[in-house]
């Protein structure tokens, strides 16, 4: 609780003090209890924030101010990371200690304003409850309606604040909320102020939980008693630091100090660890952060951690966490992106795709449930070289083509995790969505659409096809040429006997004329009875190739992995699209969770694919924000939120077949 508390006051003072002074505060109060704090606290908002006002306004000698501190400010910033079931179910409480009421009742009865009084009388009453080894508690009813995230004009009384953001918000908006006295102070009575009606961070960037497990193809499931095994999977791109160092221009919105790594983790532990995953995917780790802190962290939370670093010199990468409690390991394979020698394979992006075993509880008398595939990258950021992005994700596709195919032919259930810098609208999206893309002649920058708009330039770059060539042993269906079988035996099959009839043919019969003279090699000539029998001409040059993948390219690719997304891009009850990422104040999606479905047969002139649910169902997932709620905030990254991404979440679960 003291911890919480230090974390919210360190969020008032960001905006008003240098880093040295700040760390010294907060080095010297980490002991302190959390009464003291709260005393030492006001005093210093109370003396800072007379300073700030006109000299009209100055507060004179005060001996205490009593404010309530409810339980939800006590969370700090976990608060952000309740389900509104959860709090509306569990009472606030509020500690108030006997001093502090009597305290309030001579403030109700002194000679102050109107209004001041007329606020008091309206406080519910307190009741009094004893918590062993602790000041007195009072119970309050929780202000259900207060807690609808992004709703502006939502009135915070003085007495159910925290004094911690109520300071920050007056250091941050001194200049444009005016405080100004509804009457002249009564003579030797203390002036009462009106807190501004700010909007506090937990309301803005409220997330609710979206139960998604009442659909009717659950309940079906449900209804027929079969088992499901349940999970969470998250997907968080969580700023690599050498990353903010390097672009401090992109964050100039930010407090230096919120931006500082020893911030930063801290909030971002607490988010991961409050939602517990069972799978965690992440991008922009930093290969440092990653030995020394991250993966001992999690292995302490129970997770098994594997990583993989950029290629070059990039100092991050992509990791992803299982608990090993939940799964076990049987396959790894990490990808590398970079190829020498290809344009379009030429930057240093990488993946992991996993296959996972469900571990079930035993004694229940159910068979093994079925692998679960997982997969996770970063794609390229340049909005430029769509070819560049196509080409990585059509090699993330072979490798999980390779790992999910079944002996049968079929596929184990995927997940796809990643920071794909591409938004919902884009054909690489719909390609990875819809299972195909013509791209032959389309602008490399219209492979990511959304991110620039570069239509204006006389001269950009043309995808042509093939995109990559066959040395790189992907095929248009974004499978190993080595793995792929072709669709009717003896096509494109050149065997010894059919290769041996053309020995005879008039372009087999000339001798070339550098073809050095070889007793008994390159000395023999066809037999001429042979020849009279042979009908068969020359064969063009196109065809002398025994390869898989020489054929004329039509310039579309494929893939049948029936991928759909968890996350639907729109907020039907705000009317705004969902965004991930804040990049220079401009919201975005680009991160995504894709899980495995059954394919609908379409109605007549739809040419997007349509899905259900298969053996892998979405359950649940945590909603997204839109841009004007993350303005609201400052953007990302703000002080309760230490990366310039939001977090996704979502809630599976695997069928389980009995015995």
């Amino acid at each position: 609780m003291a911890d919480a508390f230090f974390t919210c006051r360190k969020n008032a003072l960001l905006a008003k003090s240098p880093s040295t002074q700040i760390e010294g505060v907060f080095a010297a109060t980490r002991g302190r209890s959390v009464p003291e704090e709260q005393e030492a606290l006001l005093q210093q908002w109370l003396e800072e924030g007379a300073g700030n006002l006109p000299a009209s306004e100055c507060v004179p000698a005060v001996g205490k101010v009593s404010v309530t501190l409810t339980s939800d400010w006590l969370e700090g910033s976990e608060l952000l990371m309740t389900s509104l079931s959860d709090l509306n179910s569990s009472p606030e409480v509020t500690r108030c200690a006997d001093q502090q009421l009597s305290e309030l009742n001579a403030l109700a009865s002194s000679e102050l304003q109107d209004h001041a009084v007329a606020e008091l009388s309206r406080l519910p009453a307190e009741e009094t409850v004893t918590v062993a080894g602790s000041a007195p508690w009072g119970a309050v009813v929780p202000q259900t309606d207060h807690q609808i995230a992004g709703s502006a004009g939502i009135n915070v009384e003085v007495l159910n604040d925290d004094p911690a953001v109520l300071a920050w918000s007056l250091a941050c908006d001194a200049e444009t909320v005016s405080t100004a006295l509804p009457a002249p102070p009564v003579e030797d009575a203390v002036p009462f102020y009106p807190v501004p009606t700010e909007v506090p961070y937990h309301e803005i960037l409220w997330r609710d939980w979206e139960d998604l497990s009442v659909q009717p193809c659950v309940l079906e499931q449900v209804s027929k008693n079969t088992p499901l095994f349940e999970f969470r999977v998250m997907s968080y791109n969580i700023l690599a630091q050498d990353l903010v160092e390097q672009g401090l221009d992109l964050y100039v919105h930010c407090h230096p100090d919120i931006l500082n790594w020893n911030y930063r983790l801290p909030n971002l532990l607490q988010e991961i660890q409050h939602w517990d995953p069972d799978v965690l995917c992440l991008q922009e780790v930093q290969e440092n952060h990653y030995w020394e802190q991250l993966e001992p962290m999690f292995k302490e939370m129970g997770f098994a951690c594997f990583y993989k670093r950029r290629t070059g010199t990039k100092t991050d990468g992509c990791a992803v966490c299982y608990k090993h409690s939940r799964f076990r390991l049987i396959s790894l394979s990490p990808i590398e992106y970079f190829r020498p020698g290809l344009d379009v394979l030429n930057r240093d992006n990488v993946g992991l795709v996993l296959l996972l075993q469900p571990v079930l509880p035993e004694g229940l008398g159910l068979k093994a449930v079925s692998p679960l595939c997982v997969a996770n990258t970063h794609v390229l950021f340049n909005p430029r070289r769509g070819d560049i992005k196509l080409a990585q994700v059509a090699l993330l596709l072979a490798e999980i083509d390779k790992i999910a195919r079944t002996a049968e032919g079929s596929y184990y259930p995927v997940i796809l995790c990643g920071d794909l810098n591409s938004v919902p609208d884009s054909p690489l999206y719909k390609f990875i969505r819809n299972g195909e893309l013509s791209y032959h002649g389309m602008p490399a920058w219209k492979v990511v659409s959304g991110q620039e708009d570069f239509s204006q330039q006389l001269y950009s770059r043309k995808l042509l096809a093939p995109l990559w060539p066959s040395s790189l042993g992907i095929t248009d269906k974004c499978q190993y040429v080595t793995l792929c079988r072709p669709k009717k035996l003896g096509r494109r099959e050149y065997s010894r006997d059919f290769l041996l009839q053309f020995r005879f043919c008039d372009v087999a019969c000339e001798r070339p004329p550098q073809l050095v003279l070889l007793e008994g090699v390159t000395d023999a000539k066809p037999v001429a009875s042979a020849r009279k029998h042979s009908a068969v001409t020359a064969v063009p040059k196109k065809h002398h190739s025994v390869s898989f993948l020489d054929k004329e390219c039509s310039g579309v690719i494929q893939h049948g992995l029936n991928l759909t997304s968890v996350y639907s891009h729109f907020l039907p009850q705000r009317g705004r699209p969902e965004v991930t990422t804040m990049p220079m104040g401009l919201g975005a999606t680009v991160d995504y969770i894709f899980y495995s479905a059954e394919p609908v047969e379409n109605r007549a002139g739809e040419c997007r694919r349509l899905y259900k649910d298969g053996a892998l169902k979405l359950l649940g997932r945590l909603s997204l924000l839109s841009e004007d709620a993350l303005l609201m905030a400052n953007g990302l990254p703000n002080p309760f939120c230490s990366s310039d991404h939001l977090c996704l979440l979502a809630s599976f679960g695997l069928e389980i077949p009995s015995l």
